[in-house]
């Protein structure tokens, strides 16, 4: 049977590739299996301007989630950060692809790293997390506001009177201007890159996977996805998502968390920018890699007893 399957994603030069990733991975399992990629306009796409102290949640989800359950996409593909940790209940995430890196990458017009930029420089970020995480280790920095897909935050770079920005390394992967190699040449500039370390620049939840979204009870969707599911990917998902949900706390809110399995055991780490504090409350547990709600609960009591 000449089965035909429809996946839905922003229309973002980084969501397509993505999607480019999602169909190749299915296609690979599925060679008979026809792809068709849907295009939806969200909401975080047409706004000029995001505020983002009334927060981001769905901003760039919930149209992508509204086709699937209108039947007008049968696979909804998602950039895991970008999804709140509470999702329609008629929606689930069924499948997720292997991890890429969570880190964060200094884009910069000078050469070394963070504490080598000049003093009162100005750093450029959309991030809550990060604008605390770059406060927290040079309280000398400018913090201005960024938005825009990774082109276009490149490009306001070049633009702008502006030191440095902060992007996932994941995107610049996947657009292959890979961090390691130091340096790139983007247009007619040319950008410095550090891969932030990870202890100071905890990455927020679901930060460098790509998951995706079906209906609940669509067995022939699941049938389709399964396949290339990367468990382990998905349990640190879960623990990460749960975290937030806990905490009532979404991509917009201050918090990093990270999740890995390492033997069959898995460490949760988080990080909690509290109002009045310059440093985070972290907190750090392991355990069984299967038990990540009560990992999740067990760090978020963590935390709080601090």
């Amino acid at each position: 049977m000449n089965q035909k399957i429809v996946l839905g994603t922003r229309g973002s030069e980084l969501a397509r590739a993505q999607a480019r990733l999602v169909e190749k991975a299915i296609q690979t399992v599925r060679p008979e299996l026809r792809i068709e990629t849907k295009i939806v306009a969200t909401k975080g796409d047409k706004m000029k301007a995001v505020d983002l102290r009334a927060g981001r949640k769905g901003l760039f989800t919930a149209e992508i989630e509204r086709a699937l359950l209108a039947g007008g996409v049968d696979v909804a593909v998602h950039s895991a950060k970008d999804l709140p940790s509470e999702t329609n209940p008629g929606a689930t995430i069924a499948a997720v692809l292997p991890r890429a890196s969570a880190d964060d990458v200094l884009v910069s017009k000078h050469s070394g790293d963070l504490a080598g930029l000049p003093d009162g420089a100005t750093v450029a970020t959309g991030s809550v997390r990060r604008k605390h995480q770059l406060l927290w280790k040079r309280a000398d920095l400018k913090i201005v506001d960024l938005r825009g897909n990774v082109l276009t935050r490149l490009r306001k770079l070049a633009a702008n009177e502006w030191d440095a920005i902060v992007l996932a390394r994941a995107g610049l992967d996947r657009l292959g201007r890979s961090p390691a190699l130091n340096e790139i040449n983007f247009e007619d500039s040319q950008f410095f890159l550090e891969v932030l370390p990870r202890e100071i620049f905890l990455p927020a939840g679901g930060q460098g996977i790509i998951a995706l979204q079906i209906c609940v009870g669509d067995e022939s969707a699941k049938a389709i996805v399964d396949p290339v599911n990367d468990r382990e990917t998905l349990l640190c998902l879960r623990a990460e998502r749960e975290f937030l949900r806990l905490l009532h706390g979404d991509c917009n809110s201050p918090v990093g968390v990270l999740a890995k399995i390492d033997d069959g055991r898995m460490k949760l780490h988080a990080q909690v920018f509290d109002q009045g504090l310059a440093a985070p409350l972290e907190g750090k547990v392991e355990g069984e890699r299967a038990d990540s709600e009560r990992l999740a609960a067990q760090l978020l009591r963590q935390i709080n007893e601090m």
